[in-house]
Parts: structure tokens; C-alpha cells; sequence
């Protein structure tokens, strides 16, 4: 990809849309496919992304290029982070390297005394050992002095973070007060920080639309095209909301992070130009929450009907082969995003009810803390051989990659946000054919119900998914029969959700309509 030539649209296209994401891309299937079907269509794309790591990376995806953008963060941590401790803490050390480097000197010198004291040997080795032993004693009793000093250090900063005292709840709410919506600017600085690495790039790009994923790139399009708008360059704005913003299980444990994305979010809703999010009841929500002109666009998450040649012909992982079992071994799914909300403990739980069934998890991190602690619990039960957790695959790859397996899993726990939406791999279970075993969460359950595509079972309940799961894989024909039903999977392909999302487009740019359009519209006329 040649980075100065992002500068200037491609010729021949139908316009520039700058794409914002607040994640690095790989591990997205809805962005990528966005981008790529947006750039089949004619747009010339640019998708922006955070990289992990400290330089700038890109790549492309189809016609689309790919920049993830460093991001510094020199606001995550807040201002009250860096105050002196005298007040909170007197014998904690100064915010900084200072703790860490007194406990490190501490080590290093008694390491260094007892090296010492092995090398005095010979007729003055008892001289040598009482000329040691005073600085010894002192380096213990001052290794246990900076050692207090450090955990008052840690105890502090971990307090600070929490911001649960009542001085903490006071600021917070004077900020409200004052602030109103303006107060995330306080709550959570790192907004701006975002605003910093990103708007720089989008004014650069000078877009002709942009397209924000989710509620954190919300603000800085919104502010990206305020300050195009004051520039004389009419920039509209798209805001793909792909949760309900108050009904989700915070990932950030910061008391007032929560607070400051709803606020930031309030803010500048109203900059949208149109409006996409990933269900009907979600579209419904977000329509009375910020009181929106017009009801949302859906735009499922559907995955590709059909895949490039140049796709079709990568070679395909085999999942068995990679769990090191054989056809006849049963064998449940699960793809996505790995958390505890997402209850794939159950998977675990159930293993010794289920003697023969093994379990495979498809997640971005298979190192990860959660899948760590899942693995060491299979341990614990003595099923940890039953028990398979692989990376993702290419999102063109997931619907054959998961097809291998028996039943596909979705054990998610009530909250808000879980019951609201068909998700990814809801169309991604049903297109690779598989029964489904899904908790009872509002719209899957009644789906999976209405369809009869699979089992519902009581959420975080073990006993009613062991059920689940023998009644699937006493009868999986039965399930897997559903997807003969002739149009089931039409509308549930990607191919039915690029054409929503570029009505959406050119109904922004109505001059930027395919040549083709414009054609059957004048034979029309």
C-alpha cells in the first residue's frame, strides 16, 4: 500500500470513505467486511484502526487500504494518579518508577552482600563475616522498610484506580453537575488522546463520509466533521452502532469510564447523518435514546455468502485434525470474543456429564487470562484433554473451518446487550449448517425456538445445557434439516447487508451512484 497516495481519492470511484475503528482490525469480521464491500462497490476506502503496537502498520483488504494508526495515551492515566501521596498515604512512595526502583536496589544489595560473604574465606574469613554482618542486618531491616513503603505504593495506586471513596463519588458528580454531556472530557481524557491520533489522519484524508464503528469513534468522526464543516467541505458522518451503549458489561473497571463513553456518546449522536446498528430492537432503542430523525438502518452480521476466488482457493484449516480427534467424535463450538459474560465456563462444567463430547473454542487470544484459567479448570476436572482452544481464522474461512464440528454453542448471560441481537456467530453457526445449543437470552432464544434450528437451554443452569447437548446429538438430522427450508439463509449472507449499507451511502451522496444505477433509473424515467 503506498501511504502518500491515501492522500488522493482513487480515480474512478465513487468518493472517499474514511472508516474508524477502535481496534486493530484483525479479529473484526463486520469492519473488514465493510470496508471490502464498500471498495467492490466503487467507494475508494480507507480504514483506520488503533495498531497494538508502537509503530503505524498497513496492509489491504480487497480494494480497501488499511492504516492502524499509534495511539499514545498519555491521558489514560488520570491527573488525580499523579498526585503527591502525603495527603492519602504518607509513607507511600511518589507516583512513578521510584517504588519499583527502591525494591529493585534493595535486592540487588543484598544479593551483592551475600556474594560477599561466600567469597571471604581463608584466615580472615571471620574478620570479613563480622564486617558484613552490621551491613547485613541493616540491609534486612531497610528491605523491609522500602518493602512496606512499596505496598503502601501499590495499596495507593490501586485506590486511586478504584476511585471509590467518597471524595472520589464527590468529584465525579461535580463534574456532572457542571459539565452535563461536556463532563467525559474529565471522566475519561483518553477520548481525546483518540481524537489526537485519529483526527489529524481523517483531516488529511479529506473524506467526502465517514463511517464511525461503535461509540468510542462516534465522537471523533462527529469532531472530524465539525471541523471539515467549518473548513467549507460537507462531510457526513455514518455511526454503526453495534451495541446498546448502556447495556453493556464494562471492560474498563474505572468507576467513571462507563459514565464518560454514555456521555460522550449523548454528545454526539446528534452529528450523525444516518444512523446503522445490527438489529431491529437495537434500532428501535437507539431511536428513542437519542431521540434520532429517522429509525436506524440494520445492517446484520451476517457473514459473505460467497468468497473471491482468491479466497476460495487458501486451504482451509481443518478443525479436527486440529483438535486431534476423528469424524466420529462429538464435538461442540464456540467462536468469539472470550469473557466471563460470555459463559463458556459451562462448556467446561458440563465435560464430566458429557464423557465422550470434546469442546472446541475459536478465540482472538487463546493465551489470554480467561481461557487460561478455563484451561486449568478442565485440568481440574480431568477433561483438560477434551478440551481445544485455537485462534481465530480469516473471516472467509470461519463458515467451512466451523462446519467440521457437531453443534455450535452460544452461552451467553442475560445482560442488556445479549438479548437485543442476532450476533455474528448466530449466522455464522447457522451458514456452516451446524445445530445450535443457545441460552435463553430474548431474540436468539426465540429464533433458535421459531426456526427449530437447535436447543435452548437456561442460562449459566449446567444441568438443562447437559440436556441441551444430548438432545442435539442424540438427533442432529433433525436440527441440521431446518436449512433445507428454501430462502432460510438468503437474507442471513453479507452480500443482502452490503446492499443495505450502500443505500445508506449514496443516499448521503446521491451523486455518487453507480453508473449502473443511474442508468436503470433514466430507463425508468
Amino acid at each position: 500500500m503506498d501511504l502518500e497516495n491515501t492522500a488522493a481519492p482513487r480515480s474512478g470511484t465513487r468518493g472517499r470513505i474514511v472508516m474508524l475503528v477502535d481496534n486493530g482490525v484483525n479479529g473484526d469480521s463486520r469492519v473488514q467486511k465493510e470496508a471490502r464491500s464498500a471498495a467492490d462497490a466503487g467507494w475508494d476506502v480507507i480504514l483506520l484502526g488503533k495498531s497494538p503496537g508502537k509503530s503505524e502498520q498497513h496492509w489491504q483488504i480487497g480494494e480497501a487500504n488499511v492504516r492502524l494508526l499509534k495511539v499514545p495515551g498519555p491521558m489514560q492515566r488520570r491527573r488525580h494518579e499523579y498526585r503527591s501521596p502525603m495527603l492519602r498515604s504518607p509513607l507511600a512512595y511518589r507516583p512513578g518508577p521510584l517504588a519499583a526502583y527502591r525494591k529493585q536496589k534493595m535486592k540487588a544489595w543484598r544479593a551483592d552482600l551475600n556474594i560477599r560473604l561466600i567469597e571471604a574465606t581463608g584466615r580472615r574469613a571471620p574478620l570479613a563475616k563480622l564486617w558484613l554482618l552490621p551491613q547485613r542486618v541493616f540491609a534486612k531491616a531497610a528491605s523491609r522498610w522500602v518493602g512496606m513503603r512499596v505496598r503502601r505504593t501499590n495499596a495507593l495506586e490501586a485506590r486511586r484506580k478504584r476511585m471509590d471513596s467518597p471524595l472520589d463519588r464527590f468529584t465525579t458528580a461535580f463534574w456532572l453537575r457542571v459539565m452535563g454531556r461536556r463532563a467525559w472530557r474529565k471522566l475519561d481524557p483518553y477520548l481525546l488522546d483518540l481524537d489526537l491520533a485519529f483526527g489529524k489522519v481523517i483531516d488529511e484524508l479529506k473524506p467526502d463520509l465517514i463511517h464511525a464503528n461503535d461509540f468510542r469513534m462516534l465522537g471523533i468522526g462527529a469532531r472530524a466533521v465539525l471541523r471539515a464543516r467549518a473548513a467549507k467541505r460537507n462531510v457526513k458522518l455514518v455511526w454503526d452502532a453495534h451495541e446498546f451503549l448502556p447495556g453493556i458489561k464494562p471492560w474498563d473497571p474505572h468507576p467513571r469510564w462507563h459514565v464518560a463513553q454514555c456521555l460522550h456518546e449523548l454528545a454526539y449522536s446528534q452529528h450523525a447523518d444516518a444512523v446503522t446498528t445490527v438489529s431491529a430492537t437495537l434500532a428501535d432503542m437507539l431511536a428513542e435514546r437519542h431521540g434520532l430523525a429517522e429509525k436506524p438502518a440494520v445492517v446484520l452480521n451476517a457473514p459473505d455468502g460467497q468468497v473471491s476466488p482468491e479466497q476460495a482457493a487458501e486451504p482451509v484449516p481443518d478443525l479436527r485434525e486440529l483438535c486431534g480427534i476423528g469424524p466420529d467424535v462429538p464435538l461442540t463450538v464456540y467462536s468469539g470474543a472470550a469473557a466471563p459474560q460470555r459463559g463458556l465456563d459451562i462448556m467446561v462444567e458440563s465435560l464430566p456429564q458429557l464423557p465422550d463430547v470434546h469442546v472446541a473454542f475459536i478465540v482472538l487470544r487463546p493465551a489470554s487470562p480467561y481461557m487460561t484459567g478455563l484451561a486449568q479448570r478442565a485440568e481440574e476436572l480431568g477433561v483438560g484433554d477434551r478440551v481445544h482452544i485455537l485462534p481465530y481464522v480469516p473471516h472467509y474461512q470461519v463458515v467451512r473451518f466451523l462446519s467440521a464440528a457437531d453443534l455450535g454453542v452460544i452461552p451467553i448471560h442475560h445482560w442488556p446487550n445479549h438479548e437485543i441481537a442476532l450476533i455474528t456467530k448466530f449466522f455464522e453457526y447457522s451458514h456452516a449448517r451446524l445445530p445450535f445449543v443457545v441460552s435463553d437470552v430474548k431474540t436468539m432464544g426465540a429464533m433458535v425456538a421459531q426456526t427449530g434450528q437447535g436447543e435452548v437451554f437456561k442460562a449459566e443452569d449446567v444441568t438443562d445445557y447437559v440436556r441441551a447437548v444430548k438432545a442435539v446429538l442424540a438427533d442432529p438430522k433433525k436440527y441440521r434439516d431446518v436449512y433445507d427450508k428454501p430462502g432460510m439463509l438468503d437474507e442471513w449472507t453479507w452480500e443482502a447487508q452490503a446492499a443495505v449499507l450502500d443505500e445508506v451511502y449514496t443516499g448521503l451522496l446521491p451523486d455518487s451512484r453507480r453508473p449502473s444505477v443511474e442508468k436503470a433509473a433514466e430507463v425508468t424515467v
